[in-house]
């Protein structure tokens, strides 16, 4: 993408009218990672848990001449090892189109800054699925590393229900 075109690239947050192009963007990232057969989220999801009473989480937008391209969908973490308040991106995702052009960078930044600002995080972790060769290069070269003592596991449907009533 020539330098032309940088230049109408735009990072905002993300608003509430905007939980339909989201949800959007969020089946493109599953159909991307193969798991589109199992995507649930919804603008109406989108709109509850991102921009209700309680927001679970953060969102800004990659616009190019006015359409949304990319976005970063991210929350508070905290590390009890650190001492110290970080930020977990959950998904982040650039129209195959523009690739190239810089925007998951810019996303990452707008991500970081507003977390350190925000709530004074001081690291940012993520997980990247394991057949995924592109994004493991993409985040090398930004400096992250595979942590060798994490191993990322998910208890949900039966087993999630269980531990409700393991108390």
């Amino acid at each position: 993408m020539g330098q032309c075109c940088m230049k109408t690239i735009t990072i905002r947050q993300a608003k509430a009218t905007d939980a339909s192009v989201i949800a959007n963007m969020l089946r493109s990232l599953a159909n991307d990672l193969g798991d589109g057969d199992v995507f649930a989220s919804t603008s109406e999801i989108i709109l509850r848990y991102g921009f209700g009473q309680t927001s679970m989480f953060d969102v800004v937008i990659a616009d190019f001449d006015g359409e949304a391209v990319g976005f970063a969908l991210f929350f508070a973490h905290f590390s009890t090892t650190k001492g110290k308040p970080g930020v977990y991106l959950q998904d982040i995702w650039v129209d195959h189109a523009i690739r190239g052009a810089e925007i998951g960078q810019k996303l990452l930044t707008a991500v970081t800054t507003h977390a350190a600002n925000t709530w004074g995080a001081a690291y940012i972790k993520l997980s990247v699925h394991a057949d995924n060769a592109g994004a493991k290069r993409f985040y090398s070269r930004l400096g992250f590393c595979a942590s060798s003592n994490e191993i990322p596991m998910t208890a949900e449907n039966n087993a999630f229900k269980a531990l409700q009533g393991a108390a």
